[in-house]
C-alpha cells in the first residue's frame, strides 16, 4: 500500500519554504506522493454546493493562498528525489489541453518521470463563468481532453478532431518519460467511476461508498475491454489517522485500494510539521508499504 499526502499545497505548505521543507520531510519519511488541490479563482458569494462538506462551503476564504498546482509541484520536485508529484485534483475542463500536455510533459521530464495527473470535472459553476468556460458539457470536455493529451504524447505530427478540439500536423515536446503521464479520475459520483473504468489509469474518489464505486468502475472497465486490476485506486479512510492506522490500511488493501491519502493539514497544523511527518513515516507509511 502506498501512502500519499492530500491537500498538500495548503496552509503552511503553500509557501515556498513550507513546500520545500514538507517535500524533503515526506521524501525522507517514505511517503510515496503529494497531491494538490486547486481553484483558479475564488468567487465571492458563490451558490454552488461544495460536495465534500455538509455546509456546502469550502474551508477557505477569498484571501486563502492556494498556489497553482503545477508550479507548486515543480518547486517541490526541485527539492525532492523520489516523491511522486500528483494533482488531486486538477479541474481539467478549465484547461487548454494542448498547453496542459506541454506543461505536464515538461514537469514529468524535469522530475524524471514522477508526475501523476488527477483530474475532475469541477463543481463550482461561478468559477467556470469567471473563466469564460461553459459549465454544461464539462464531462464530455473532460473525456475529450484526456484523449487529446494522450494523442499529443503518443506521436509527433498529431491530429485530432472532436467536439471541442481540432488540429492536425502538430507536435508537442518533450514527451513524458514513460510515454504518457498516468491520469487518475477524481470524483465520487457514478459518472466518475464509469469514466475511470473507461479512460483512467487510476481512480481517486474523495469520499463515498468505496465498494459501490469500485463495482461501477470495474464493470465499466470490463465493458470497455480493459482489465480493472490495472486501474490504480487511491482512497482515504479516517482510520489512517486514528488509533490503529495499519488496520485501516489492511481493510482498504483487501478491497483493492492501492494508495491511501493522509490529509496534509494534519501535519501542517502540528507544532513541528517535519517531525510529525517523520513520525508518521516511521509508524505508518513504511509499515504500510509492506501490506
Amino acid at each position: 500500500m502506498h501512502i500519499g499526502m492530500l491537500f498538500a499545497n495548503a496552509l503552511g505548505f503553500a509557501t515556498p519554504q513550507g513546500a520545500a521543507e514538507m517535500g524533503r520531510a515526506a521524501d525522507a519519511a517514505g511517503i510515496e506522493s503529494v497531491w494538490t488541490v486547486e481553484h483558479v479563482v475564488y468567487p465571492d458569494g458563490y451558490e454552488s454546493k461544495y460536495p465534500y462538506d455538509p455546509s456546502g462551503k469550502m474551508a477557505m476564504a477569498a484571501d486563502t493562498p492556494l498556489p497553482d498546482p503545477l508550479i507548486w509541484l515543480t518547486w517541490v520536485a526541485a527539492h525532492t528525489e523520489r516523491l511522486r508529484l500528483a494533482t488531486g485534483i486538477l479541474i481539467l475542463p478549465q484547461r487548454n489541453p494542448l498547453v496542459l500536455a506541454k506543461q505536464l510533459a515538461t514537469l514529468d521530464e524535469a522530475s524524471q518521470g514522477r508526475m501523476e495527473l488527477g483530474v475532475g470535472v469541477g463543481w463550482l459553476r461561478e468559477e467556470f463563468e469567471a473563466l469564460g468556460i461553459p459549465f454544461e458539457g464539462r464531462g464530455r470536455r473532460t473525456d475529450e481532453y484526456i484523449e487529446v493529451m494522450r494523442t499529443l504524447w503518443a506521436d509527433d505530427h498529431a491530429e485530432y478532431s472532436g467536439e471541442f478540439t481540432n488540429f492536425s500536423g502538430v507536435s508537442v515536446n518533450p514527451k513524458p518519460v514513460n510515454g504518457r503521464v498516468p491520469i487518475h479520475i477524481g470524483g465520487h459520483s457514478p459518472a466518475a467511476a464509469r469514466r475511470a473504468g473507461r479512460l483512467g489509469d487510476g481512480f481517486f474518489p474523495g469520499e463515498g461508498d468505496i465498494d459501490e464505486l469500485l463495482r461501477i468502475m470495474r464493470e465499466s472497465a470490463l465493458e470497455a475491454d480493459r482489465d480493472p486490476a490495472e486501474i490504480e485506486v487511491t482512497y482515504t479512510h479516517p482510520g489512517l489517522w486514528g488509533a490503529d492506522p495499519l488496520a485501516a490500511v489492511e481493510e482498504m488493501a483487501a478491497k483493492g485500494v492501492h494508495r491511501m491519502g493522509m490529509p496534509g493539514f494534519i501535519f501542517a497544523m502540528a507544532p513541528d510539521p517535519a517531525e510529525a511527518i517523520a513520525e508518521f513515516g516511521e509508524k505508518v507509511a513504511r509499515p504500510a508499504s509492506e501490506i
